[in-house]
C-alpha cells in the first residue's frame, strides 16, 4: 500500500512538473460537440502555441476533449483527433542559432498517458518553417499527426 502511494505521489509530481514547464499554450476557446448527462460535454478545444524562438509565428491547434465523469475528473483518454494551422503575425527572420529540429510545446491529452507534441522543422531549400503536431503515448506511439508551414520573409 505504501509503495503504491509513493508511486502515485511520484507520478503526480512528474505530471505537475511537466504541466508547469510545458505551458507555452493559450486557450482560445472550446465548442461542445456531444451532450453528456453527467459531467462536462465532449468538446473541441482550440489553443494557441507560440514559438519561443520565433515570436512572429503562432500555431493554432484544435483537438478533441472527452467529457463525462472521467473527463471532468481529468482521467479520460482523449482521442487522437486534432488539427494544426500556423500563421505569421509579422515579418519572419530566423535566429542564427535556430536548430533544424526542435520540440517547442506540449499539450496534455490525458492524465500521464498521452500528450500532443509540437515540433519545429526548418526547410532551408524553400525558406519555410514547418510545424508538426504529433500524438504520443507512454506505452505505444501513435501515427496521428498534423502539419503546417510558414514562409520565411526577408530572405
Amino acid at each position: 500500500m505504501i509503495r503504491r502511494l509513493a508511486l502515485l505521489g511520484i507520478m503526480a509530481g512528474a505530471w505537475a512538473l511537466a504541466a508547469a514547464t510545458a505551458r507555452a499554450e493559450t486557450r482560445i476557446g472550446a465548442v461542445s460537440t456531444n451532450f453528456r448527462l453527467l459531467g462536462a460535454n465532449d468538446k473541441v478545444v482550440v489553443e494557441r502555441l507560440d514559438d519561443p524562438k520565433i515570436p512572429q509565428i503562432a500555431c493554432y491547434a484544435s483537438f478533441a476533449k472527452t467529457g463525462g465523469v472521467k473527463g471532468s475528473l481529468g482521467v479520460a483518454t482523449d482521442p487522437s483527433r486534432f488539427a494544426l494551422s500556423c500563421v505569421a503575425t509579422g515579418p519572419i527572420t530566423l535566429p542564427a542559432d535556430l536548430p533544424a529540429k526542435q520540440q517547442i510545446a506540449a499539450i496534455s491529452a490525458s492524465f500521464l498517458v498521452k500528450h500532443f507534441d509540437l515540433y519545429r522543422l526548418v526547410d532551408p531549400d524553400h525558406k519555410a518553417v514547418v510545424y508538426v503536431l504529433i500524438s504520443t503515448k507512454i506505452i505505444h506511439g501513435s501515427p496521428a499527426n498534423a502539419v503546417s508551414a510558414v514562409p520565411v520573409s526577408g530572405h
